[in-house]
């Protein structure tokens, strides 16, 4: 009896050890974690900057190299950071939208590095842009000048 718990401890020892291994080797490498997927710009005017920065740190223990960003149209421009980003490290993609353009706006960022957890990885911008004014002459709300 005392030989059959002494084999069962340490059959549980040995499992418990395994699922601790290999918690530990899912870990290795580097690591993407955004501050925000998504970047809503509410409701901007036509021509308004269209510029957003998504904030992304490595959590991993390795380098964190981003390979590409694509935007989901010619509208969508996205800037990022070249150079290795070390564990523990913040960087920001920014991201340029044309708002030239009237109407909604739902467009992504597909993000390809060397992210152990999410090698690509899909952020998102969306809102809506005004139509641009009819006239390119002033309005006054005040109605015509009375001298």
């Amino acid at each position: 009896r005392d030989m059959k718990n002494a084999v069962l401890s340490l059959l549980l020892i040995f499992v418990a050890g395994l699922g601790t291994a290999m918690a530990q080797e899912v870990k290795q490498g580097p690591s993407i974690e955004f501050v925000k997927e998504v970047h809503d710009y509410g409701k901007i005017k036509n021509g308004a900057n269209g510029e957003c920065a998504f904030e992304f740190k490595n959590t991993g223990n390795a380098p964190l190299i981003i390979s590409n960003a694509k935007g989901s149209c010619g509208c969508t421009v996205p800037q990022w950071p070249k150079e290795p980003i070390a564990p523990g490290k913040t960087a920001v993609i920014k991201v340029k939208y044309d708002t030239k353009r009237a109407g909604a706006i739902n467009k992504s960022v597909t993000i390809t590095s060397n992210a152990t957890n999410e090698p690509t990885k899909v952020i998102r911008i969306k809102g809506y842009v005004e139509a641009r004014p009819t006239s390119g002459a002033p309005v006054n709300p005040a109605g015509p000048a009375v001298n």
